[in-house]
């Protein structure tokens, strides 16, 4: 027996394939897996030599136990006319040299061959970095309020003070600890000082003064440092207040730091401010970093509270956070997988060793195995565009000048306990030019299999990343982070 198909069955079944064809045609492509980038409305805008003050207008709030600050990039507190070209490129260039030297660093750590240059005059090797960090927030010390740079690579916090024996140009005054009361000096053979060691790298050296007071140095890979004493004072964070914070005062500072008053330190070590203040906050925090294309754009950095502080669109979802003995100041994860444009990735290189999750490094490493792999999907799945040359770490470029918008295949990060992170579209693709005719895959390849794997901040952007460190677990959810 032949059933016959009524003609408006049959025009039910067609009907979705026909609006198909007919979006095709007129341009409209909406593909699963893929999300439209729309290039034109990307707004490239120079940032006027405005003199005005960094801190003027940071906001802060306090929500359920939560002290919420304003996140901006850093070029927000620079006050230079800025070259949009040059500085995207110039942030590649010295992204490499950051890198470079924090897989020198870590492999001294690992072997345990760390150089101590606390003594030397000209910084060499080892320390914590800052060439390249882009997120700065605004505290209070001793009743001033100073913009510093986020940084959970780092630990020790430090700001630039009076009477300084050789200081960069920043936006805002010096502090001054000689006119706060709160102020005080960390001894020399004191626990604090011995912690330095640990937290930078660098041991603490005795002063000349009676009693002797304890100096401390941090080296840059770059030949940057802050060098200075240990001091205690009065923190401000939004509402919160923490009394005897341990900090570097800095006379001795050499760096292109973007005019901020000096370093917050969100790394693991005794001396970082997660610890300094887990007693009122519970050794949480976490972050939404804005996108970098506007500098005036606003994240935020939450310390303490829980979820229902966030303003997350998707669910968080944890990872646990993988112990190591010798890097033990780092944020390590467990990458378990990648898909791109809903396509799972094979390679070797997945679950081994771990991957740091960095606010300081701009542009995710991959190891070679994972990266080729990802590469050649990509190039799959974004085809028919006319290619350019790649630029310094970036080697899969495109000119898309003349399109107004194109279908980016999404990339999916994925860890240990199904937590997955889902970058944004903005950090998928790098512009080298802003006219887009020049175009990059925003990821990039370590030189060895053996060297460990860095997310960068590029592709953590509108997302909650939430450090858990009393639990020891990290979780991911997408945010819009372009207002507080």
């Amino acid at each position: 027996m032949v059933t016959k198909v009524k003609p408006l069955t049959i025009l039910s079944l067609l009907l979705p394939f026909m609006v198909s064809l007919f979006f095709l045609a007129k341009g409209a492509h909406c593909f699963e897996g893929k999300k439209k980038l729309h290039l034109h409305k990307l707004q490239w805008r120079q940032k006027s030599g405005s003199s005005s003050s960094c801190v003027s207008h940071q906001k802060s709030r306090i929500e359920m136990g939560a002290i919420t600050l304003e996140l901006k990039h850093k070029n927000y507190c620079s006050g230079k006319m800025v070259d949009w070209n040059e500085q995207q490129q110039n942030r590649l260039i010295l992204d490499n040299l950051h890198v470079q030297y924090l897989q020198s660093r870590i492999k001294n750590m690992i072997s345990g061959n760390i150089k101590d240059v606390s003594n030397t005059e000209i910084p060499l090797t080892c320390g914590i970095r800052l060439q390249t960090l882009n997120y700065i927030a605004t505290i209070e010390l001793g009743s001033r309020n100073m913009t510093v740079i986020v940084d959970t690579g780092s630990d020790l916090t430090w700001v630039q003070c009076q009477p300084c024996k050789s200081c960069y140009n920043q936006q805002d005054p010096v502090f001054d600890p000689s006119i706060s009361p709160s102020y005080q000096k960390v001894l020399c053979n004191s626990s604090t000082c011995h912690a330095l060691k640990f937290a930078t790298g660098n041991s603490g050296v005795c002063s000349s003064s009676s009693p002797p007071d304890c100096n401390y140095f941090v080296s840059y890979g770059d030949g940057s440092y802050t060098r200075g004493e240990l001091g205690r004072e009065h923190l401000g964070l939004g509402k919160a207040s923490v009394n005897d914070f341990i900090f570097g005062c800095g006379r001795n500072n050499k760096g292109l730091f973007g005019g901020v008053s000096g370093l917050m330190g969100l790394g693991r070590s005794d001396l970082s401010l997660v610890s300094q203040t887990s007693e009122i906050f519970g050794g949480l925090f976490s972050y939404c970093l804005p996108s970098t294309q506007d500098a005036g754009a606003s994240g935020s950095l939450i310390l303490g509270g829980n979820s229902s502080v966030f303003k997350n669109s998707t669910p968080i979802t944890y990872t646990k956070m993988i112990p190591n003995p010798q890097l033990a100041t780092f944020y390590i994860l467990n990458l378990t997988g990648i898909s791109i444009g809903g396509k799972q990735l094979q390679a070797s290189g997945f679950a081994k060793g771990g991957i740091l999750i960095d606010s300081g490094t701009v542009i995710t490493r991959l190891p070679p195995s994972i990266y080729s792999a990802l590469k050649a999907e990509f190039l799959k799945q974004f085809s028919g565009f006319p290619s350019a040359p790649g630029f310094s770490i970036l080697d899969t470029c495109f000119n898309l000048s003349a399109y107004q918008e194109v279908n980016i295949p999404l990339v999916k990060m994925e860890f240990e306990g199904n937590a997955e992170m889902t970058v944004d579209v903005t950090g998928i693709v790098y512009f080298v030019k802003s006219d887009a005719s020049q175009v990059c895959l925003a990821l990039a390849s370590l030189s060895y299999e053996d060297e460990t794997g860095i997310i960068g901040n590029y592709q953590q952007k509108n997302q909650r990343v939430i450090y858990d460190t009393k639990n020891s677990q990290l979780g991911f959810a997408g945010e819009d982070c372009s207002s507080m």
